[in-house]
């Protein structure tokens, strides 16, 4: 009888059809204790020699037996409706927080969570928690019942009927322990399976598949193990229960006969005896068999409840949501920040204007704090000094979904989904026709390498742009954000898989595509920035110097070694 608050409060949410559920289990129960009055009356009638009495309790067992099979097509469609909404509403909860940026230490962990976790609650929630509340409802009502007709017999049914409900709670903090350990042991194989077959040209490439094999093997043993574990306190579990329910049906059954023999009982209440004794460990059966099929749903809770309350990279506590009409002007003003546990800060004082319909371009060498500024901007992290405005306002005044809805971004690591090259794009517009997917793969320079596709538009690209190459999935990510139409462009090395010769040419499609926006440029081959309105020198985390090539080139010793690099 274990219970998780995760859980319960997971279950508020379909309280509706979870209580109906309930409900019509009970009336379930109701058509097995009818069954077995009349069932009790046939036999006494049987016994009597009596045929002619024999119709009505067999025609009631009957009317019974389809009623039951009615209210449990019903019962069951309630809780398999009570359980999709528990599913769905805990993915999406969940999905809203990895969304909202909720740190999680490994994909394959969340992935686990997402999926057998909360497919594991499904079970718990939906058939062990109704079939929880008639076990602690209707054997004491059935025990009532009983005493009615032999009160001998509840003295043989009420000690097998505590030993099985209670008996087994004595094991529940082992069980759960060894539960948890199963989880996580679940949790690390599919984490590192995940990781195993991302990595797969890395680990072939490194010769290291071996070592990989090997770790997974033992992943797997652990695993083994700890479900063995498990299993071992389970099946002990499942005997005490069992030789409960067996041991206290035997002796009502002979307190049943010894009071028949004696004549203190008629025929009629002696089969009932017999009949209702069965019925009150119906229950605990059922119970005991729900438990195990929801039981992954109570491992995975605390898993559930880590990912639900991980904290956000960034409060969102902005009030603004409407989208810029017109290219906005961005300023960093005297921008301090360090990451957890750094030794030194990765900005230090850093103030430069991005001016409305402007591309600027940062620049410098790595670990100059480029991408960190890009970072503060998006409100991936926020700054431990200073100001970061867009359009006037402070990054923070703006809700998390505006701020990036209205910027967008195509990094040097870009990700495509198992999908057609048309709907990779659309992803950033749903709305697009075609002429608009054609102008922004012509401006990301990919245009007429999607048309000779095999089927064009319409191909399907593999997981994660796999049937491309490297350069193709950036233009296709830059071409998605073209797209987006967005009022600020980022591009963050987003032509660094691109030979220079077609980064060229993308340049110069893109001063045109970005023209009336706002773009800001990160790059570390300069060929890709020296037309920039502004180009700002970022080392060590600080501004080093402003101003256009030319310029830099005659007055900036860093710029100048890093352009004759």
């Amino acid at each position: 009888m274990m219970l998780h608050p995760e859980l319960l409060r997971a279950a508020r949410t379909a309280r509706t059809p979870l209580l109906g559920a309930t409900g019509l289990l009970g009336a379930v129960a109701l058509t097995h204790l009818a069954q077995a009055v009349l069932f009790a009356l046939a036999l006494a009638a049987l016994a009597r020699g009596d045929s002619g009495a024999l119709a009505a309790p067999l025609a009631g067992v009957l009317g019974a037996v389809a009623v039951r099979a009615g209210l449990g097509w019903w019962q069951r469609r309630l809780a398999s409706r009570a359980g999709t909404a528990v599913r769905t509403g805990l993915r999406d909860a969940l999905l809203e927080r990895l969304g909202a940026g909720a740190s999680v230490a490994r994909a394959g962990s969340a992935r686990a969570t997402l999926v057998d976790g909360v497919e594991g609650v499904d079970a718990y929630i939906s058939r062990y928690l109704p079939q929880l509340l008639i076990t602690c409802a209707v054997p004491p009502l059935l025990l009532a019942a009983v005493a009615a007709v032999e009160p001998y017999a509840v003295l043989a049914l009420a000690p097998a009927l505590v030993l099985a409900l209670f008996a087994p709670r004595w094991w529940d903090r082992l069980l759960a322990r060894r539960g948890q350990e199963h989880w996580e042991s679940y949790d690390a194989l599919a984490a590192d399976y995940l990781e195993a077959l991302q990595g797969m040209p890395a680990l072939r490439a490194a010769g290291a598949v071996a070592r990989t094999r090997a770790r997974l093997e033992r992943r797997s043993a652990a695993l083994h193990r700890a479900t063995v574990a498990k299993l071992r306190v389970s099946l002990v579990d499942t005997g005490v229960t069992d030789l409960a329910i067996q041991g206290g049906t035997v002796a009502a059954a002979l307190v049943a006969c010894a009071s028949a023999a004696s004549g203190r009982t008629a025929a009629t209440g002696t089969y009932l005896v017999l009949l209702l004794s069965s019925e009150c460990f119906r229950p605990i059966r059922d119970l005991s068999r729900e438990w195990h099929a929801g039981y992954l749903g109570v491992s995975a809770a605390d898993g559930i409840a880590r990912l639900r309350t991980a904290p956000d990279g960034v409060p969102d506590t902005g009030t603004e949501s409407g989208r810029w009409t017109a290219a906005p002007q961005i300023r960093f003003e005297h921008v301090g920040f360090s990451y957890p546990g750094a030794d030194r800060p990765a900005l230090t004082d850093v103030s430069f204007t991005a001016e409305a319909g402007r591309t600027t371009a940062l620049v410098g060498p790595s670990g100059a704090g480029k991408s960190t500024v890009l970072g503060l901007l998006l409100r991936h992290r926020d700054q431990d000094e200073g100001r970061v405005t867009v359009d006037g306002r402070d990054t923070s005044a703006y809700t998390l979904d505006a701020l990036r809805r209205g910027i967008a971004v195509v990094s040097q690591e870009t990700y495509l989904f198992h999908a057609t090259v048309s709907e990779n794009l659309r992803l950033a517009r749903p709305d697009a026709d075609d002429a608009a997917l054609r102008t922004a793969a012509r401006a990301a320079g990919v245009h007429d390498e999607i048309a000779a596709l095999p089927q064009g538009y319409d191909t399907l690209v593999g997981e994660r742009g796999a049937t491309l190459s490297g350069g193709q999935r950036q233009r296709l990510a830059l071409a998605r954000a073209l797209l987006a139409d967005a009022p600020v462009l980022v591009l963050d090395e987003a032509t660094s898989a691109v030979d220079e010769r077609r980064e060229a040419r993308i340049g110069r499609e893109l001063l045109r595509a970005a023209a009336g926006r706002t773009c800001l440029v990160v790059a570390h081959r300069l060929r890709s920035v020296r037309h920039a309105d502004r180009i700002v020198v970022l080392d060590g985390g600080r501004v080093e110097a402003t101003g256009t090539h030319a310029e830099l080139l005659e007055q900036n010793a860093l710029y100048a070694r890093l352009a004759a690099a």
